[in-house]
């Protein structure tokens, strides 16, 4: 038995990922979910459990095979998966309702509990949480509009959990997902009956809280049956994904900082204590590593934007690209490092800075734009973008550090984008400090693979696994002349949407995305 699987359940896809001994990837296979509007219930987004379970169990057989192993050669099993996503039980173990994370029905329940400054101020330093993702307003919602429902309730899990509770029939909460669900406690990283009951909520919803790494037991015989795994293959507590991501990567200890890089941009600081931001500004959640906590902030649609502009607009290099057998984001980039900073000009008004209390982002759009169009015209809209993402990045972490006292002399930089040498040294620039780029590309799923391999008995933990699988591709240093020319540039991005978002809010224009609520 000397490989182990992890689980990733994100937004829009499920995989599995088989990784052996050393931390290598085996084998992986993957499959799109959608996510099914409730009839009649506007911005409704649930999350069909036994269709998606069917994918789960696709997914597993065919990494299984893929990598050549038979039932007996997995060790144990583990899952990650995207926070906030819920699936609630009844009192016999039936799933009887779930929604996916994109899930913003509850519009109405968010806006009147946070209403209530004295409760939005009560759930957020207590839990790290605001009511934007958090399951309180969800739960409030089926409690009044599916009120047989809620009153069957009896277990409220995270998806990740969902997922274990599948393959060992064990109901369990870890504190890295859980605690994205605004029930559990920052400080002792347990279920707290208060955030649930000011909001007008039953305070016996969870099960045990249990750490990353935490055997559950073996995989039953049921699922055993239905995934290909054995009945001796254990079953081990994962977390959530961007908490995984860091245990991926090694970022254990307090102070460290990572931007996981991908469709949404997520900055990361761990804390050595549970501080939370005195202006609500910033989310903090449990790590997935005892006494660890990271503030988080998020810079939404920053390779979305990349990609969109790619499909849109950057049609002659994508004809090049597939003459050339390349990637056309590749020839973009070489193009944009021939812009001079500031990108000609060209303002990006896509992501924002976080403010977790009062989360809207201005209509995307692009402002200054010269009537001479052409290649280099593209070329700077898109350095625009790149530098946009960089420039949230370094805004986020000094929100971070305004209120915790860390100050990260190096940033880790995984995901995608971190693998465009042109975009990694536009980030090292503007925030004026060296990167280290992960080789690993599976950070997430390494990370609950590390969980898995815990459990047997090789390493002490999780933390321990990671550190002994991690490799670094190169490091990347800022280069000063450049960091001091992003100053003016910096400032005339901040000014622009300033008054973009008061566009926004005049409704004059669409926000790119706002939380429920707000």
């Amino acid at each position: 038995m000397s490989h182990v699987v992890a689980i990733d359940a994100g937004t829009g896809s499920v995989r599995a990922v088989v990784f052996d001994a050393a931390g290598a990837v085996a084998a992986t296979a993957s499959r799109s979910w959608e996510h099914d509007p409730e009839p009649g219930v506007p911005a409704s987004m649930g999350f069909a459990v036994e269709r998606n379970w069917s994918l789960v169990v696709e997914v597993v057989r065919e990494a299984l095979g893929s990598a050549g192993l038979g039932p007996t050669d997995v060790r144990a099993v583990s899952a990650t998966s995207m926070r906030e996503g819920l699936v609630v039980l009844d009192a016999a173990g039936d799933e009887i309702w779930a929604c996916a994370n994109v899930d913003a029905r509850a519009g109405a329940e968010v806006a009147e509990l946070a209403g209530d400054a004295t409760v939005e101020e009560l759930v957020y330093h207590r839990s790290g949480q605001t009511f934007a993702l958090a399951a309180q307003p969800r739960l409030l919602w089926l409690a009044r509009h599916r009120p047989e429902l809620y009153e069957r309730a009896s277990t409220v899990l995270m998806l990740s959990e969902w997922v274990l509770y599948r393959l060992s029939g064990v109901r369990a909460m870890e504190p890295s997902n859980g605690s994205t669900s605004g029930l559990l406690s920052l400080a002792t990283r347990d279920a707290d009956a208060e955030l649930a009951a000011v909001c007008g909520l039953r305070s016996d919803l969870l099960p045990q809280v249990v750490e990353p790494g935490t055997v559950l037991g073996p995989v039953t015989s049921r699922a055993a049956e239905e995934t290909g795994l054995s009945t001796r293959t254990l079953v081990v507590v994962g977390g959530g994904d961007a908490q995984l991501a860091a245990l991926g990567v090694g970022l254990v200890e307090p102070g460290q900082a990572l931007v996981v890089a991908g469709t949404f941009w997520q900055q990361m600081v761990n804390l050595a204590e549970p501080v939370t931001d005195p202006q609500m500004r910033v989310r903090v959640n449990a790590a997935a590593v005892p006494g660890l906590w990271q503030a988080e902030a998020i810079a939404f649609h920053a390779g979305t934007a990349v990609r969109w502009f790619r499909d849109t607009f950057a049609g002659p290099e994508v004809a090049a690209a597939t003459e050339q057998n390349r990637n056309p984001l590749d020839l973009l980039a070489e193009a944009a490092a021939e812009i001079p900073i500031g990108s000609d000009g060209v303002i990006p008004i896509f992501s924002d800075v976080m403010n977790y209390r009062r989360w809207k982002h201005a209509a995307p759009s692009f402002l200054n734009l010269p009537l001479d169009g052409g290649a280099r015209l593209r070329a700077a809209m898109f350095r625009s973008l790149l530098e946009n993402a960089a420039i949230v990045a370094r805004a986020n972490l000094a929100l971070v550090e305004d209120f915790s006292g860390a100050h990260p002399e190096q940033v880790v930089l995984a995901g995608g984008s971190a693998r465009s040498e042109v975009w990694t040294q536009i980030v090292a620039d503007v925030l004026g400090r060296p990167l280290r780029i992960p080789v690993v590309t599976e950070a997430t799923a390494q990370g609950a693979a590390a969980c898995a391999a815990s459990a047997g008995g090789e390493y002490a933990g999780p933390a321990e696994a990671a550190a002994s699988w991690i490799r670094w591709d190169r490091d990347v240093e800022p280069v000063a002349d450049n960091h001091e020319a992003y100053a003016p540039v910096i400032e005339r991005w901040a000014q622009a949407y300033t008054a973009q978002r008061e566009l926004m809010t005049a409704g004059v224009t669409t926000p790119m995305w706002q939380a429920p609520g707000t």
